[in-house]
This record gives structure tokens, C-alpha cells and sequence, in this order.
């Protein structure tokens, strides 16, 4: 804020006073009509600006990366929870290229504002203390450890994702091995079982769980791929809208899609936070923990993201 400064006391002499008023001669009927023309033109200029920069960004788009949020459950009309599931997406609509990366949920790192703690927690501890903040702490959190820029985030309830499954009518999801409620093989999941299967804990650990949330996403996106679905998409489409927010601009989706729909589901560079990159330790409060092996985790993130 610029200080003011009390005004000098000035006393002008009398000899010097301007005149209270000045005899003026009258304007052109002229100037009004240039001043307005010279008013169009500035109007026209920034339009054709305008129209020039989201121009360049549809059809010369640069990588964007998202922070999407699987938030478990939470007092009604509240995010207030931790980030069950975290994954660093980047797209490059020019190649095209779509990467996901999966983050362990107990992944320790330093949570700024907090010190060090597991990854997940970022979103809770700032979403319990100024509503609405919990996203940006996690963007926060992910871009000081990955040193990866990260432009948006897209945060979505996980018991959403059981309406959105329904409202499609249901994901085909191909299993190579048994799961702790699921043979091998097809199967045609409801809302209800896709949202056990992401969620399920039992007989695994995170790394598969975080390998089924994955699976998860491709059986969506291959689902709206199907002509027959193609009529349940607006109510699908709604479904998603109220289960999730996001800072995603609306000029960005259609080169965000036009790239995921170019690469397809099967084109997809998914790839996890695996064992070889982490090592597990029990932190002095007894909490069991997983230590970030830099040195295996950044020629990934060199390779995804460029970073």
C-alpha cells in the first residue's frame, strides 16, 4: 500500500490566481465521433488479441499438468478428507501424449505448512482449516517434492464414482489374477462392485490398489467410446459434474479431450509409484510409512512430465 503524504502548505499569490472560469469555444460536432471511433478500434484490437491467444491455445496447445484427487468420505457439503487416491496426469495435445502417474497414498514427504507427513494429509489438514484450500495444499505438496509444475487439479468423491458407473450402466474390466472379491477374468461391474474394487484393501497393499484405480479409469473411458452408451452420456456427464469441482478452464477441455480421444485408452502411459521406488520405515509415532527413493522416482518424472 503506497503511504500518503500530508500536502506541502502552498499560498499562491493573488496576482498569479487562474480565473475561476475560462471562456471555452465550442467543439466540433467532430471530436465526439473520433473519440468513438478511436474507441472501437482499442475495443477491436484487444478482441482480435483475444481471439488470437485462445486461438493459439486450441490449436497450438502447450503440456498441461492435472492433480487429480480421489477424496474418501466427508461431512455433507464438505471436501474434509484425505486424498485416498492421488494422480499427477499431464497431457501434450501436439504429440499427442497422456501420462498418468500414481502416488502412494503414505508416500512421506514434506507437507508445507506442516512438516513432514504422509502425502495424503496435505488435502485434509488444509481443507480442515479454511474450507475450499485443501485442493491447492495438495498441489502445493505434490509440485515442492516433484519439483513438477502442476497448472490444475480435479477433485472427485469416490462414492461418486459408484453413480457415474451406474449411470453408464456399468465398466467391462479384464482381470489377469484374483482379487480379494473378484475371480480372473471379464467382468461387468455396477456401480457398486467397480467402487469396492478400486477401494478394496484386503489380500493386497496400495501398489495394486492404486494399479486398480487405473484399470478403473481406462474401463470408464473405454465405456463412453461405445456408440450404444452414447445416450446415457449427458445424465453420465451430469453425475460427474456434481460429484467433482476442478480449476480447469472451460476453453481448456476440448484440447484436453481431443488429445485423450487421439490417444485412447489403451494409448495411455500409466505408470505407479512402485516398490523399487520407495522403502518402507515406521516413523517414531508408529505409523508405517513409505520413504521416496529419489534417485529411481526422478527419471520418471523426467520422462512423463519433461521435469
Amino acid at each position: 500500500m503506497i503511504e500518503s503524504h500530508p500536502l506541502e502548505d502552498t499560498h499562491p499569490s493573488p496576482a498569479h490566481r487562474a480565473p475561476l472560469y475560462v471562456e471555452t469555444q465550442p467543439t466540433s460536432d467532430r471530436r465526439p465521433r473520433r473519440c468513438s471511433c478511436g474507441c472501437c478500434a482499442v475495443v477491436l484490437t484487444f478482441g482480435v488479441m483475444l481471439g488470437l491467444i485462445l486461438s493459439a491455445s486450441f490449436f497450438f496447445p502447450s503440456r498441461t499438468n492435472i492433480l487429480v484427487l480421489g477424496i474418501d468420505r466427508t461431512p455433507p457439503g464438505t471436501a474434509i478428507g484425505r486424498s485416498d487416491a492421488m494422480i499427477l496426469v499431464t497431457v501434450q495435445p501436439l504429440k499427442p501424449y497422456v501420462g498418468m502417474l500414481s502416488i502412494p497414498r503414505d508416500l512421506w514427504v514434506y507437507v508445507p505448512g506442516v512438516g513432514e507427513n504422509r502425502i495424503n494429509t496435505a488435502h485434509f489438514f488444509a481443507e480442515s482449516e479454511h474450507l475450499g484450500m485443501g485442493a491447492a495444499a495438495a498441489v502445493e505438496t505434490v509440485q515442492t517434492n516433484f519439483g513438477v509444475d502442476v497448472h490444475y487439479f480435479l477433485r472427485i468423491q469416490f462414492d461418486g464414482l459408484q453413480a457415474l458407473v451406474d449411470a453408464l450402466d456399468g465398466i467391462l474390466i479384464e482381470l489377469e489374477g484374483p482379487t480379494a472379491i473378484l475371480s480372473a477374468g471379464r467382468h461387468l461391474m455396477n456401480g457398486k462392485t467397480a467402487l469396492a474394487f478400486i477401494r478394496d484393501r484386503r489380500g493386497s497393499d496400495d501398489f495394486f490398489r492404486m494399479e486398480r484405480g487405473q484399470l478403473f479409469i481406462k474401463a470408464v473411458l473405454n465405456r463412453i467410446q461405445d456408440p450404444r452408451v452414447w445416450p446415457r452420456l449427458p445424465v453420465a456427464l451430469a453425475t460427474l459434474t456434481a460429484a467433482m469441482d476442478t480449476n480447469i478452464p472451460p476453453w481448456k477441455w476440448p484440447s484436453l479431450g481431443l488429445a485423450l480421444l487421439r490417444v485412447g485408452p489403451g494409448g495411455i502411459d500409466a505408470r505407479i509409484i512402485g516398490r523399487e521406488m520407495v522403502r518402507g520405515f515406521t516413523t517414531q509415532q508408529g505409523a508405517q510409512v513409505l520413504a521416496p527413493d529419489w534417485s529411481a522416482i526422478n527419471p520418471v518424472l523426467v520422462e512423463m512430465f519433461g521435469q
